[in-house]
């Protein structure tokens, strides 16, 4: 097969698996947003939360399983404990109020990083099962690992539509991302409903910081940049539409793919630019309501 088009081929599955990293982080915020209401600017911290458990926890345990069996649960424990205990505040809030607090979040979090494991870059092994790469070319071949890290993304993206789409708990969120007032008249606990939502969408964003530690590093800060792109990823598919999500995520992670290796001097823009071109199509973004 010819060179060049293996490369290109190469990068289209890097940009696949990017997206759909960023999707499992764009689908909690969007969620959180679209139904709670809720501008978590804290959300990427979760994602650099769920890379230190990784690594903390893979050291600790001496196995990268082991660490994703025990992070995943503490993960959702710690989302239902910050709804309870800082979220729930928010709810009648005005926005100013949820930017002040998500962004103290954001502080406390990297103080507590800084301060638990230090300000070094650290690596997470990749499993011993899934460190080969498969062959394409005489001089170029993928890593299992990244095939893995893109099916994982889609069981779970899949899993994600069933449950919106086929159960009443997915029915009973669309409805509170429409009209959360409509939901309560009916006898709903809304408040149940909104402490799921938020701690999937923590689960969810420490789980893809997990899986990508053996790939990306883990470093300070990098919950920071995930957020912007993620935000970005949810303005393109539209508040509270995980179809949306899915989608922007994909269209975003191959844009910066093919900007980074065919226009690394504009690359840093090429997804901006891609977001204004469908909000200048679609102002309310790919699947979002009009007005919302």
């Amino acid at each position: 097969m010819d060179t060049g088009l293996v490369f290109f081929l190469i990068q289209v599955l890097n940009g696949v698996q990017l997206g759909l990293l960023l999707f499992l982080v764009a689908s909690g915020l969007t969620l959180i947003f679209g139904i709670m209401g809720i501008i978590n600017l804290a959300h990427g911290s979760f994602y650099m939360l769920g890379a230190y458990l990784a690594f903390s926890l893979a050291e600790l345990c001496g196995s990268f399983w082991l660490s994703l069996l025990i992070a995943v649960p503490l993960t959702v424990l710690i989302g239902l404990a910050l709804e309870a205990a800082l979220f729930r505040l928010l709810y009648t809030r005005d926005h100013l109020y949820q930017v002040l607090l998500t962004y103290g979040l954001i502080l406390v979090f990297e103080e507590l990083r800084s301060l638990i494991f230090g300000d070094d870059v650290h690596g997470v092994a990749v499993p011993g099962f899934l460190e080969a790469s498969i062959p394409l070319t005489d001089t170029l071949s993928y890593p299992v690992y990244r095939l893995f890290m893109s099916a994982v993304c889609l069981a779970i993206a899949g899993g994600l539509a069933l449950l919106i789409r086929r159960t009443r708990l997915g029915m009973t969120i669309r409805a509170g991302a429409v009209n959360r007032e409509m939901v309560q008249s009916l006898g709903i606990d809304i408040g149940l409903v909104y402490r799921f939502v938020f701690a999937l969408g923590v689960a969810l964003a420490a789980f893809a910081g997990m899986i990508a530690a053996p790939v990306a590093s883990v470093f300070p800060g990098m919950g920071n940049q995930i957020l912007i792109v993620s935000f970005v990823v949810v303005v393109i598919g539209g508040i509270g539409s995980i179809k949306g999500a899915f989608l922007g995520a994909l269209l975003i992670g191959l844009a910066d793919t093919f900007g980074q290796v065919y226009a690394p001097a504009i690359a840093g823009m090429t997804v901006y630019v891609l977001m204004a071109a469908v909000l200048l199509w679609r102002p309310a973004g790919l699947f979002g309501r009009a007005g919302s």
